[in-house]
């Protein structure tokens, strides 16, 4: 095997399918990369038990052939190398790298004992790539992060028609995301549970200038884009569904422009320690944030719309909240908003776009975008 590529290409190809590669595993050949060289292409391909990676590029082939090498030395090999065109091959028991007058000689390890990798899926359609990787990390903040419950470590990816769904949940909070894509044929109806950890590594490694096409089995997802490849395996199981826990009848409703409200959060959290909520009163025109209880207080007030009766107090967790306000990026927050200890809507909107008015104190509010939207459970308030 014999090849020869540019620094940098080389360089790219390996961190991306090393993303896959297990921090630490029984299997030593996991821990490596594949490389295959053959017709002027270098595909180099990662695995674990709950993921693999392919990548192709443009390679000069010298000797068609392949090798298997540990993923991260040759990532490590790859970044100090010179700029320049690396020349790549297997020499006996070493697979060698040479360019600017640098040369570093890496163990192979037995091709034998690598398994093989898993079969993607047929492809279902194809989704807007940057869309997607947005839908992803919006709803990704309210997955688990408790091994023990890994179904909820998550992300349900659901397919009915032309409508994507993403959902995730540990319990406390509750986000969703729907966007369109386009399926390959008629009918097209999935749902699966993907691990949240995997399916947003994924997502970030997307070029954002090609659609993404999405395959599905009964065990697997897989994710084709312009020569790379990804699979993970599917979680068991399944997330509760939100139609019910979504339908908040009778909610006091308030609006607040997205940017001074997230500041104002993250201000006065400063003082919020070991898990003290943070208090919202809504009255009139503006709301009052307060947080902590004793000798360090915080408080700021901001201007809202107040769509209840009288004055009301919620409190949140910070945390919660800043990751819920952080996934939005509409000029407009809007609550909705049960009562204390109850579920709390939260949702954005861009002013102009309104669709007609619900029904709630003078009309004032549009009804609820419903695109992309976050449960939160209030907590009682100590103040």
């Amino acid at each position: 095997m014999e090849f020869r590529i540019d620094r940098a290409t080389l360089t790219d190809a390996v961190a991306w399918a090393a993303r896959v590669l297990p921090t630490r595993s029984p299997v030593p050949v996991l821990g490596g990369l594949l490389l295959e060289a053959a017709d002027g292409r270098l595909r180099v391909s990662g695995l674990d038990y709950e993921a693999s990676a392919r990548i192709e590029v443009e390679a000069e082939t010298v000797l068609p052939g392949r090798v298997l090498v540990l993923g991260r030395r040759l990532f490590d090999v790859c970044r100090v190398l010179p700029d320049q065109v690396v020349e790549c091959a297997v020499e006996g028991s070493r697979f060698s790298l040479t360019g600017g007058g640098a040369r570093f000689g890496l163990s192979v390890l037995p091709l034998d004992d690598y398994p093989a990798a898993p079969v993607v899926p047929e492809a279902l359609g194809e989704v807007d790539a940057a869309e997607f990787a947005a839908a992803v990390s919006q709803v990704a903040v309210a997955a688990g992060r408790d091994d023990a419950l890994p179904t909820l470590t998550g992300i349900r990816l659901a397919l009915d028609g032309d409508t994507m769904t993403l959902a995730a949940t540990d319990r406390y909070r509750f986000a969703v995301r729907t966007l369109t894509w386009k399926p390959g044929r008629d009918g097209v109806l999935a749902d699966a549970v993907v691990p949240a950890r995997r399916l947003t590594e994924i997502a970030r490694a997307l070029s954002p200038s090609s659609p993404v096409r999405l395959a599905l089995d009964g065990g697997s997802a897989g994710f084709e884009q312009a020569g790379t490849r990804t699979t993970v395996r599917l979680f068991d199981g399944r997330l509760p569904r939100h139609a019910k826990l979504f339908t908040l009848t009778g909610a006091s409703i308030a609006e607040m422009e997205r940017v001074p409200l997230l500041a104002a959060v993250k201000r006065v959290a400063v003082v919020a320690e070991g898990g003290n909520p943070l208090h919202f009163t809504f009255s009139g025109d503006s709301v009052l944030l307060q947080a902590g209880f004793d000798d360090d207080v915080a408080s700021q007030r901001i201007p809202a719309v107040w769509g209840g009766a009288g004055e009301l107090t919620v409190a949140f967790n910070p945390a919660y909240l800043m990751d819920a306000l952080g996934s939005f990026d509409a000029p407009v927050i809007r609550f909705e908003l049960m009562g204390p200890g109850q579920r709390a809507m939260v949702t954005g909107r861009t002013p102009g776009q309104e669709s007609p008015g619900q029904e709630c104190p003078d009309d004032e509010f549009p009804e609820r975008e419903t695109s992309h939207q976050h449960l939160l459970m209030s907590v009682k308030p100590l103040l």
